[in-house]
């Protein structure tokens, strides 16, 4: 399971013309699934997502994660992120988890957010999304469990 997360000033995703999800100061999480993937390595990248010190603190350190910041989270389904690029000039997606899976556990993930208070907006699995960002710093890091 990969997680592609941005510090952001504000972000929001749209589908058909209607914002599905938007938030403030938070992190846009481009979550991509695996084969293989499962509940446990959702909740592990949920840890290492929300506990990931990417804000800065008084001292402008990179020292608090987002709900010691007071942020939120926009997760959107990402599943280019399981692509195989390592050779040829066309991206291969056998590493990604069938897309029923995928949806299970991109929604998994989405809740386990929520379920430690974490303000939460979301996409729409499988839709064609329009995502707009307003990336802080920037900052961006990929994670991967």
């Amino acid at each position: 399971m990969i997680a592609l997360i941005q510090r952001v000033s504000e972000a929001s995703v749209t589908v058909d013309g209607q914002v599905t999800g938007a938030i403030g100061k938070g992190l846009l999480v481009l979550l991509g699934v695996e084969k293989g993937d499962d509940e446990a390595k959702a909740q592990r990248l949920r840890d290492k997502v929300l506990g990931y010190r990417v804000f800065e603190d008084e001292d402008g350190k990179m020292n608090l994660n987002v709900q010691q910041a007071g942020g939120s989270v926009l997760v959107v389904s990402q599943f280019t992120l399981a692509a195989d690029t390592k050779k040829g000039m066309r991206p291969g997606f056998s590493t990604g988890a069938a897309p029923d899976e995928a949806e299970r556990l991109y929604e998994y993930f989405s809740a386990c957010c929520k379920d430690k208070g974490i303000k939460t907006e979301n996409g729409i699995f499988g839709a064609d999304m329009k995502v707009a960002l307003l990336n802080d710093g920037p900052v961006t890091f990929w994670l991967q469990v």
